[in-house]
């Protein structure tokens, strides 16, 4: 029988762990519609890029992202197993791709990423020139 201490912080750490999880699927959100925020809130770039790019790398280096290794810690603190692999394979590949995650469909993940982006980018560019050509 664990102590109510023990049973304390077993049940913190599977909250953290749950947290983790939703911020990470927030990340990945934000990463392949956050430039939608931007055509309100311009401003929202200067967060959104480097968020992209870092996306995009993970996927294309094949890294592990780092709130992928903080869930896992936290869930075997809570006394359950992590997982192999990243957050995508672990959580969306059953959905994504049955067959497995390899290395060719990380890379259309990074293009998918980088083609979205370049798309919502460039529509905002676009509208930001028509912008400045109608001014008198």
């Amino acid at each position: 029988m664990t102590s109510p201490a023990a049973a304390h912080t077993i049940v913190l750490a599977r909250f953290a762990a749950d947290a983790v999880l939703l911020l990470h699927l927030g990340f990945i959100v934000f990463v392949m519609l956050g430039g939608f925020l931007v055509f309100r809130w311009p401003r929202f770039a200067l967060l959104h890029v480097p968020e992209v790019i870092w996306g995009a790398l993970v996927e294309l280096t094949g890294k592990i992202c780092p709130l992928t290794f903080v869930e896992n810690q936290l869930r075997i603190a809570a006394g359950t197993s992590g997982y192999t692999g990243s957050f995508v394979e672990h959580y969306l590949l059953g959905v994504i791709y049955p067959a497995g995650l390899s290395r060719p469909a990380q890379y259309a993940l990074a293009l998918l990423v980088i083609a979205v982006n370049a798309a919502i980018y460039a529509r905002l560019l676009h509208a930001a020139t028509a912008r400045r050509c109608t001014r008198p």
